[in-house]
């Protein structure tokens, strides 16, 4: 169509095809020129450069159409793979519908004379192009008539399967051993038309386990069945041949074994042979180490051979089972454990001395003024690099106390970037009425005054006294330095006399050697301690500007001299100090963490064990290296309304995993 609306039709290109020698189809040749005619359109595009053009494919086969527009059969390979050309390169509504006697495209495959080439509508293409409007049918094609040999034939098979819900399928759903015994003892007493409904005697029940039994070994033991009922022996790859294996009168597998001439009991002399991985076994084991009354491995055994069962593999099937047993858990399975983590960047690279230190509380101690006799107590600092101390008296153990504790500390040592600390009633080196004191404690105004000074305050979980190892262990230390010096004083100390005993401990603590290699080496180097760097701290940042070498300890100028000191002091705390604390200890592998929905015992130092509560975590947090290391639980409550509602409000502690007992999994 032009600028005026005129429209003209020409022909720009034909292609047609010999037909082969072997015989094929029409359609199949229909569907050949398809494919052309789609191959043709794409060269004209890419040569005319007009991709983005309306067009229309026709033809005067409605087979052909049927196969373009059909999606729903399935067709033999030759014309499902140039179906799948013409869907890649058009859409079905692309594809029209030409009558044959206005088709130009027979003009090519029937020929024409040369007069009536001119006549033709070969050059021009059918009337109707000429049109301003194109009539489009919009029936669609899509119908293929019935027999099409190009269809791949569907067969529809409709099976019908029937399984026998044997007696062993239908005992999966028991839990207890006892109640399936007792439901296939009433079963039994319905089959022999007794239709008392009293409680089953013991030869119902020794009938309903015998049963059990049978119908189990006939699931799991068929081929033994086979060959036993035929008197023949088992062969010796067979896992039942060691037992010597036989059959009794009434059709179970029993053991042979050597003790037919004992006095036991027949069920002891002979037992009965059941597998070791059912559902079945399970529940007997169960109920065996319930009659044992939890006790070990050994006595479970014992039980269930008493009873007249043989379990191939019966020591590993019984362990599994202990270690599942949630009563066995909660009175025998040790707290959880986790793979330590790594050291935090204050412990293992260089710092000015208590720029991070770990805050701790002790005593009480007792100083005399006048007549009467007063508790004091010390505020513990220890230096994360170095494992300095530093030691503060205090009055009492209020929160005004220790921020006056803190206020002498920074005066004395300098600024601090952070503090941490156990939360009070959980300090390992406090008393009973040291823990008591510590409650009352603000922590909020602490962590203010310290804000204040810009300096963090950091506590640990609650009951985590591991995770503050580093400062708890010096309260060991310092505390036997006290009592080897308090117990040569003949009376009370004053509170002057008490905080001189504090700066004497501290004093001989900070001398003490931080590694133990070579100190009986007369030749070695003096052991490197904290009061090495204490006796020189300077208010110089770490690392100092310039290099200092050792031509600088004979400088005449002093602040060379010191900073040459405090810098082979911390070569040597490199080399000697990290290469020892490099290595766990202890907890060296990763374990499961604990997870949303887990049901753990919480540890309680001041109950017994069976007094211990039960929890469920709610929440898991994980660390930088993807371990859980602390929980946050939800308790139990045992005062719960008509409908399982609580009468009282959710606790939510946060605990560390070695106080907790893991009973069940969540998942």
């Amino acid at each position: 169509r032009n600028e005026k609306g005129d429209i003209h039709c020409a022909l720009i290109m034909a292609k047609s095809r010999v037909a082969p020698t072997k015989v094929t189809t029409i359609p199949r040749l229909e569907l050949t020129a398809a494919v052309i005619s789609v191959k043709t359109s794409n060269v004209l595009k890419e040569e005319l450069g007009c991709a983005d053009i309306e067009e229309y494919f026709w033809t005067d086969s409605k087979v052909i159409l049927g196969y373009i527009n059909n999606e729903a059969r399935r067709f033999h390979t030759f014309v499902a793979n140039r179906i799948q050309k013409i869907h890649l390169n058009t859409t079905q509504g692309q594809w029209r519908y030409v009558p044959t006697n206005q088709n130009p495209a027979d003009h090519a495959s029937r020929g024409l004379f040369i007069n009536e080439l001119i006549t033709s509508n070969w050059f021009t293409g059918p009337t109707f192009l000429w049109e301003g409007e194109i009539g489009f049918s919009e029936e669609v094609i899509s119908d293929l008539p019935v027999g099409d040999p190009e269809v791949k034939e569907a067969r529809t098979l409709i099976t019908e399967t029937r399984e026998q819900d044997s007696l062993t399928n239908r005992l999966s759903r028991f839990s207890s051993w006892n109640r399936a015994v007792r439901a296939v003892a009433r079963i039994l007493r319905r089959i022999n038309k007794d239709k008392s409904n009293g409680l089953s005697t013991v030869k119902e029940r020794e009938d309903a386990e015998c049963f059990i039994i049978k119908d189990l070994q006939r699931q799991t033991y068929s081929e033994e069945l086979t060959l036993l009922k035929k008197d023949c022996q088992l062969p010796p790859h067979n896992k039942l041949h060691r037992l010597n294996a036989f059959l009794d009168n009434d059709g179970l597998i029993k053991v042979g074994g050597r003790l037919c001439e004992s006095n036991l009991p027949h069920a002891v002399k002979h037992p009965m042979i059941i597998p070791k991985e059912h559902h079945i076994t399970k529940m007997i084991i169960a109920h065996c180490h319930e009659r044992a009354k939890h006790q070990g491995k050994g006595m479970t055994i014992n039980v269930i051979r008493t009873k007249g069962y043989w379990i191939p593999g019966i020591g590993r099937a019984v362990a599994s089972h202990l270690r599942q047993c949630v009563i066995c858990r909660k009175f025998r399975r040790h707290t959880e454990e986790q793979k330590m983590a790594d050291l935090p960047p204050e412990r293992v690279n260089p710092s000015p001395p208590f720029t991070y230190c770990g805050m701790d509380c002790f005593g009480p101690f007792y100083s005399k003024q006048g007549r009467s006799v007063r508790k004091r107590y010390g505020l513990l600092f220890t230096c994360f690099s170095s494992r300095a101390i530093h030691i503060e008296m205090l009055e009492d153990l209020s929160t005004d106390s220790l921020i006056i504790g803190l206020r002498c500390f920074i005066a004395i040592r300098g600024t601090v970037r952070q503090i941490k600390s156990d939360q009070g009633s959980n300090f390992l080196g406090a008393k009973n009425e040291l823990k008591e004191a510590l409650k009352e404690v603000d922590g909020d105004k602490l962590a203010n005054f310290l804000s204040d000074n810009q300096c963090d305050f950091i506590l640990n979980a609650p009951s985590s006294s591991h995770v503050g190892g580093v400062w708890e262990r010096q309260i060991r230390t310092v505390r036997s330095v006290l009592n080897s010096t308090l117990s040569l004083s003949p009376r009370s100390l004053s509170d002057a006399s008490l905080r001189a005993f504090f700066y004497e401990a501290m004093m001989i603590v900070n001398g003490r050697p931080l590694t133990v290699d070579n100190l009986n080496d007369p030749n070695s180097l003096e052991p490197l301690t904290p009061n090495h760097l204490l006796t020189l701290k300077t208010t110089i940042a770490l690392p100092p500007p310039g290099k200092f070498v050792r031509e600088d300890m004979y400088a005449k100028r002093r602040w060379r001299h010191i900073q040459y000191l405090v810098e082979q002091f911390w070569s040597r705390w490199r080399k000697e100090y990290l290469s020892n604390i490099a290595l766990r200890q202890r907890w060296h592998t990763p374990k499961r963490n604990l997870q949303l929905g887990d049901i753990v015992m919480m540890k309680d130092e001041g109950l017994p064990r069976n007094e211990w509560r039960l929890a469920r975590v709610v929440q898991a947090t994980k660390n930088r290296d993807g371990l859980v290391r602390r929980v946050k639980i939800c308790l139990g409550d045992n005062k719960l309304g008509k409908n399982g509602e609580r009468l009282t409000k959710q606790s939510v502690l946060e605990r560390p995993v070695q106080k907790l007992v893991l009973l069940l999994h969540g998942d």
